[in-house]
């Protein structure tokens, strides 16, 4: 049965690798899969699905507005296809969540997508949250903090390695640019006091 799977976690877990795994893995069994990555992430080239590790893949982008339901049904009109894998899933729009559970429960596609789960401001992507409302399965990637605890956080640094706490929620960037923490560590980065409850 077809289910729609969110693998998610902070920067620098190996997400991609896992991605491209999966994908490799049902290639060596002779079964094809789609490939789809965020049109706006191109520090691997356009249309790339890379790893710190030094693997890649080319994937079709997505962008804002895409009809994701209908790029998967006209893929698999083109012949079969075993799996659908969405990497920078969090770059995802909400309805666009929507559209893929829609390609799990009406063309029988599993649909795998990988991303982070909040930002730097420790706020969820919509995307993401969409996907932790819909996913049939969730599956956390995890990678640590210097202190060794598993980390659940990530700040955003500027060229001097001074963090930031305000901007946009989405900004390009790897480990030049984020930095992956516990809550604990993130807190203190941030200068983040206990929020009194209503």
């Amino acid at each position: 049965m077809a289910k729609l799977y969110f693998h998610y976690s902070t920067m620098n877990a190996g997400k991609s690798t896992l991605l491209l795994q999966a994908a490799h893995n049902y290639h060596e069994r002779g079964m094809l899969t789609y490939l789809l990555t965020a049109r706006l992430d191109d520090r691997a080239g356009a249309g790339r699905i890379a790893s710190r590790i030094g693997i890649g893949k080319q994937a079709d982008t997505f962008a804002p507005g895409d009809d994701l339901f209908a790029r998967i049904e006209a893929r698999l009109a083109q012949g079969p296809c075993a799996c659908v894998f969405i990497d920078e899933a969090q770059f995802l729009a909400p309805e666009q969540v929507w559209q893929l559970a829609c390609a799990v429960d009406d063309l029988g596609v599993p649909v795998m997508c990988y991303g982070l789960r909040v930002d730097f401001r420790g706020e969820l992507f919509p995307g993401s949250a969409r996907l932790l409302a819909l996913a049939d399965e969730m599956r956390e990637v995890r990678t640590i903090c210097h202190c060794g605890k598993k980390a659940t956080m990530v700040v955003r640094q500027d060229e001097t390695g001074r963090v930031l706490t305000d901007g946009a929620q989405v900004q390009i960037g790897g480990n030049e640019t984020y930095v992956s923490l516990c809550r604990r560590h993130w807190r203190k980065a941030v200068g983040a006091a206990p929020q009194a409850q209503d």
